[in-house]
């Protein structure tokens, strides 16, 4: 049985027009147990880029949910984007909706997405990643209500100038804390395999900072494609399988209704 993506983006998203139904067929054929949307929801773009629609969300994959039920279990989440001064807002959000599960992703840094060159401009690779790692540090002192942290080295992918000796020790001063922090508060990361259709070449969080997670006794883990579009769907999964095994675990978790499952793998 094929590990289940939960972590998806749908026409829902500004930057997807992939619509959910092609998804959840896609699933079935390839025999998912489940399967999660979660759609961007942002609040500091310009002109509500990323705000989500959810009304329009929560009808349309509710009427989906059920008329594929006999077949797959679908599951309505959200990749909320987190920043420490939109603590009120983001709470109050989150509380509203009956999620099963939150991805808790840091996009917006300081106003600026790394997703855009302006990020890195007039400073080093170096000093643009640990503004990256120190905003989700930020965001971990103030707010914790989401599921698991997402793409935790995001940051990575988008450099001009790829760090060559990017590795867990260079960054310890910030990973080992965040991680600490994720696992204190009972929340989880995931294996997000957009990195390995991206330049980098490797999983966002790479496979170090998995290692590390459950060596410091994480035990959350989900995976997730991170597709905005059909064709990336369950993309490089088997070695999403590869890097649980070698980080050392025998399952991986599903949310329904925020509560997390273990999902053995074999």
């Amino acid at each position: 049985m094929m590990i289940s993506d939960l972590h998806l983006h749908t026409n829902f998203s500004s930057d997807s027009e992939t619509n959910p139904e092609d998804l959840i067929l896609r699933a079935i054929n390839l025999k998912m147990p489940y399967i999660c949307f979660t759609d961007h929801n942002e609040f500091d773009y310009e002109d509500g880029l990323f705000i989500l629609d959810m009304e329009s969300y929560f009808t349309t994959l509710t009427t989906l949910k059920e008329k594929y039920k006999d077949k797959i279990q679908v599951l309505i989440g959200v990749e909320q984007g987190l920043e420490a001064t939109k603590v009120s807002k983001t709470k109050e959000f989150i509380s509203r909706y009956p999620f099963d599960f939150v991805i808790g992703s840091s996009h917006m840094v300081n106003g600026v997405d790394p997703y855009y060159p302006q990020f890195f401009e007039n400073r080093t690779t170096y000093e643009a990643i640990c503004e990256y790692f120190q905003s989700i540090l930020d965001n971990l002192d103030v707010y914790d209500d989401f599921d698991v942290y997402g793409h935790i080295d995001y940051v990575i992918r988008y450099p001009k100038n790829i760090d060559t000796n990017y590795c867990f020790d260079k960054y310890s001063k910030y990973l080992i804390p965040i991680l600490s922090r994720i696992i204190k508060s009972g929340k989880g990361i995931e294996i997000n395999t957009g990195g390995f259709r991206s330049k980098i070449k490797e999983s966002n969080p790479s496979l170090e900072i998995i290692k590390k997670y459950k060596e410091l006794g994480g035990n959350i883990i989900t995976v997730g494609s991170d597709a905005h579009f059909l064709s990336d769907f369950a993309s490089e999964f088997d070695k999403a399988l590869a890097y649980l095994k070698a980080a050392g675990f025998n399952y991986y978790n599903v949310f329904i209704d925020r509560k997390p499952l273990n999902i053995p793998i074999l």
